[in-house]
């Protein structure tokens, strides 16, 4: 094997880069060869997963975790409100979204999907559909305040009316009414027995001047009808402050019934012949849980 030697000796300093090797090739070469071959390596190495790729398996993880969305609409005192929310939340939680959208207190609220929702339902399970309605019944703080400040004449009158003041069905204002009799198409009265509101409006009731007078519902419109055979008055529940009744003597599965619609005695709408079962259901489905008198 032939080497070659430097005059002044084989020191690093005078050592030739580009002297040849053993194998006839020069170190520059055998860099390049080696660099090739690492390259061919890494070539014929199976292609792996490259980071953008293995970035999106979170993403999707995480897409994952993201409750069902329902869309749907609230309408509220004729103003509709388009809501996004998750379709196994309860309606409780519904409600605390939507007292911050329409300002009525959660325990105001009454949620009419397909029937009165209950508070622990979960929106699938009361039956809310893409595009939906549901119907918000209740009333705002600044009403609920109103009513629950009323006129003080209303107080006075009422407690003196408990303390003072003879049975209805005893008054000359109610007597004449009364000794009429029951209506022959009076729905039936049960005495002592609670029962929710039917389906179907209350008939065959009179009004102060003798009058038929029928009884419509619509909770979906927050409304209550009073119809008599010339005109159907639409009141707003809200615009009913308090409802007295008391059973009429010697037929007490029927009672009188007063709807409070202003300031005094004298702006209250007396009804008679009022099945007995229905009163509490009258009370809640007008005055809410928010029964201040």
């Amino acid at each position: 094997m032939d080497y070659i030697a430097s005059e002044k000796g084989d020191t690093a300093e005078n050592r030739d880069p580009n002297s040849v090797v053993s194998n006839g090739a020069s170190k520059a070469s055998c860099i390049e060869n080696k660099s090739s071959v690492d390259c061919d390596k890494l070539n014929s190495i199976a292609p792996v997963d490259s980071a953008p790729c293995t970035s999106e398996k979170p993403q999707e993880t995480e897409l994952c975790d993201i409750p069902e969305q329902i869309e749907f609409t609230v309408i509220f005192n004729k103003n509709k409100h388009d809501i996004t929310f998750a379709y196994d939340a309860t309606v409780l939680e519904l409600k605390a979204h939507l007292e911050r959208i329409c300002a009525v207190p959660q325990s105001a609220q009454k949620l009419i999907i397909k029937g009165m929702a209950k508070d622990d339902m979960t929106l699938r399970k009361a039956g809310v559909v893409k595009g939906g309605k549901v119907m918000l019944v209740g009333s705002k703080m600044d009403d609920i305040l109103a009513v629950k400040s009323a006129p003080k004449e209303i107080l006075e009158e009422k407690n003196s009316s408990h303390s003072s003041k003879e049975p209805l069905c005893m008054q000359k204002l109610h007597q004449k009414v009364l000794d009429k009799g029951i209506p022959p198409d009076v729905m039936a009265g049960l005495k002592g027995v609670k029962e929710p509101l039917p389906p179907t409006p209350l008939s065959g009731m009179l009004n102060k001047h003798g009058g038929k007078v029928r009884l419509t519902f619509k909770p979906e419109q927050d409304q209550l009808w009073i119809g008599t055979k010339e005109r159907t008055e639409k009141l707003a529940m809200t615009s009913i402050k308090s409802i007295t009744s008391e059973p009429i003597k010697e037929h007490e599965e029927y009672h009188i019934m007063g709807l409070q619609l202003g300031p005094t005695e004298a702006s209250r709408y007396w009804i008679y012949w009022v099945p007995a079962q229905y009163i509490e259901a009258i009370k809640d489905a007008v005055l809410g849980v928010w029964q201040f008198f």
